[in-house]
């Protein structure tokens, strides 16, 4: 799996463009915004757009889809239905962290835990990581050790549950029982920041370090 980090908007959220290597289907990966931006690394690539791929509801990260969705002609999938409210309050989410005006929109298809995505020749799982929002997912390529997060997990740091319907107990329980278990040596993309590992937060991450849970909330 090639992959190429474009960080858009503000708020400098991590677009992903994963491309399997023998087929160039590519997967896009949270385009929050800049569509142009995000066209020009494709063709830089030399990708086949296939799909676009959502973890979560926020503005910063589905922003640009349904443009891209439309130029491009693929499908939005993802995230998990319970986070259809927050696609339902795009308008408001726009206006509230002053990105252009946003009509909602809904996927393609929702998506479940435990499905497995084709994306050429490569296989992505979708695991359900409620927390930060209720219907957030993360995608896992198990043969290139690599995860999309979004805003579950960063680097030294933890997603934010202060949203509406987060849950701190939950984030804290997919962290640990969902993500740890993949093994030490993969390798993540978060929603901002820069890139890490499980082992790598599992050992140093100090907000998931007994008695120090509630702090270093992001995204």
């Amino acid at each position: 799996m090639d992959y190429r980090i474009i960080p858009v908007t503000p708020f400098q959220q991590n677009c992903t463009l994963l491309r399997c290597q023998v087929t160039n289907a590519t997967a896009i990966v949270d385009p929050g915004g800049e569509p142009e931006r995000i066209l020009a690394a494709l063709a830089t690539m030399q990708a086949e757009p296939a799909m676009i791929l959502l973890t979560h509801g926020h503005m910063d990260h589905v922003g640009a889809a349904p443009a891209l969705a439309a130029r491009l002609g693929v499908p939005i999938l993802g995230p998990h239905a319970d986070d259809a409210f927050w696609l339902d309050a795009l308008p408001q989410q726009a206006q509230m962290f002053g990105f252009p005006p946003q009509e909602p929109f809904r996927p393609e298809r929702f998506l479940r835990a435990g499905e497995t995505l084709a994306l050429g020749e490569r296989r992505i799982d979708v695991l359900h990581c409620p927390g930060h929002t209720p219907g957030h997912i993360v995608f896992f390529d198990e043969e290139a050790r690599l995860a999309q997060v979004g805003d579950v997990l960063f680097a030294g740091g933890i997603g934010r549950t202060d949203f509406p319907r987060g849950n701190h107990r939950d984030l804290l329980h997919a962290i640990r029982e969902r993500l740890f278990p993949l093994g030490d040596d993969v390798h993540f993309v978060p929603g901002h920041g820069p890139m890490s590992t499980f082992g790598e937060e599992r050992r140093s991450n100090p907000f998931l370090q007994a008695g120090r849970e509630g702090l270093g909330a992001r995204g």
